[in-house]
């Protein structure tokens, strides 16, 4: 269970996870060796999955953002199997998602330009067998993050100390 403590612990490495454990304790009112504890069994419990390093995709030339919203008339674990290998093997897909409604699947694309995308598209449709694909492209970031909203955690109660007596 996560306690309050881990989750202030969360919230920083969200943030920035390059804050040096001791800071890290400091801001939760632990000492470095636990503080790094708890960060270790949030590791070992999954909790965090990993860290890395968020780029401008600006400064990387991905800076068009296509939303792909893919229909199939094939629905079997094989099509799904197969689609999700395609998918993997291209670097342009950052998000890939099996969506309930109208649309089967939803991929998140970014590429340098129009152009690049067009090529991303011909090699999708020449690797695997889609009924319809719609593309909208994003005009504006509005919000990115990649912080998850921790108000949702079910936190542990305390257990009370028992009193010598």
């Amino acid at each position: 269970m996560i306690d309050r403590i881990d989750r202030k612990i969360l919230q920083i490495l969200q943030e920035d996870c390059t804050v040096p454990v001791a800071e890290i304790g400091r801001r939760v009112g632990l000492s470095t060796t636990p503080c790094w504890r708890r960060i270790q069994k949030l590791e070992e419990d999954g909790v965090i999955v990993g860290r890395v390093a968020v780029l401008d995709p600006r400064q990387v030339n991905a800076k068009v953002t296509a939303f792909v919203a893919i229909t199939t008339n094939t629905h079997s674990d094989e099509w799904l199997k197969r689609f999700a290998e395609v998918v993997a093997q291209m670097p342009e897909v950052v998000e890939f998602y099996r969506m309930a409604g109208q649309v089967d699947y939803l991929l998140r694309v970014v590429v340098p330009d129009i152009e690049a995308y067009d090529a991303f598209y011909k090699r999708l449709i020449a690797k695997i067998d889609i009924a319809d694909v719609s593309t909208s492209f994003a005009m504006e970031q509005i919000k990115y993050t990649t912080a998850l909203p921790l108000q949702y955690v079910v936190v542990e109660k305390p257990v009370p100390e028992k009193s010598a007596g």
